[in-house]
């Protein structure tokens, strides 16, 4: 093919974005990196969809795959998605971008901040996953799923892991304002396992803010702990 293969036409197939609710200029872009095992496409405008239209800002939610884990191909495809929206909104190439997601999407948040072709702007993680060699290890449900994800790569799989891995991309991570909350109650994702050791990593040489929520299940944000992680995200884009 000689032309690209995600344009202004087809976007809709590879990204649900909120255009049809962003009534006004559009003053940022704030991409949502599902979890594991999305299949979905997204048929109609989101509560917090919405709630960035109102902020003008355009709400991206690109489809990686199920199991994806921010690879080679799920960063190239973000990169094209983000391309095309700029183009198609006539958006400045400045524009805020900020990188966010729960799980699986809060490891792509993270991830794609150091490969992406344009450096967000910030990034907020929720329960995210932060040491994938040791996730590999952690459920019976994930070997199959990162196999799928990086025995592609012409290398070690156990490296291949560690260059999607925030905990070990920590040394090579750019230069943006972070944040991270994670619940003490998450049964999925093991809090002391995952985020603590990463935020104490990035605390040495990085900006980034931790909320440790008590009880909180698996992404299971409610409360003031919503109004603080939005609040991040919408300071970004005035």
């Amino acid at each position: 093919m000689s032309e690209k293969v995600i344009n202004s036409g087809n976007l809709h197939l590879f990204a649900y974005t909120n255009e049809q609710s962003c009534k006004n200029a559009i003053k940022g872009i704030v991409l949502e990196f599902h979890g594991l095992n999305w299949t979905g496409m997204v048929q109609q405008d989101t509560d917090v969809a919405k709630m960035y239209a109102l902020s003008d800002i355009l709400y991206v939610f690109p489809y990686c795959g199920p199991w994806s884990w921010m690879n080679d191909t799920a960063i190239k495809t973000v990169d094209e998605i983000i391309d095309v929206a700029i183009e198609k909104h006539k958006l400045d190439n400045n524009i805020p971008i900020i990188s966010t997601g729960g799980s699986m999407g809060g490891l792509s948040s993270l991830v794609y901040t150091r490969y992406a072709k344009r450096t967000p702007n910030a990034c907020a993680a929720n329960c995210p996953v932060c040491d994938l060699p040791y996730h590999y290890t952690e459920r019976e449900d994930l070997p199959r799923t990162l196999y799928h994800a990086f025995s592609h790569y012409n290398f070690d799989f156990e490296e291949a892991l560690k260059s999607a891995s925030p905990l070990h991309l920590v040394g090579t991570m750019p230069d943006i304002p972070y944040y991270i909350v994670h619940g003490d109650a998450d049964m999925a994702v093991n809090k002391g396992k995952h985020s603590d050791k990463f935020v104490s990593e990035m605390k040495k040489n990085h900006n980034i803010k931790y909320n440790e929520v008590h009880d909180m299940g698996h992404c299971n944000l409610q409360g003031e702990n919503i109004e603080k992680y939005y609040d991040f995200i919408l300071s970004f884009i005035k």
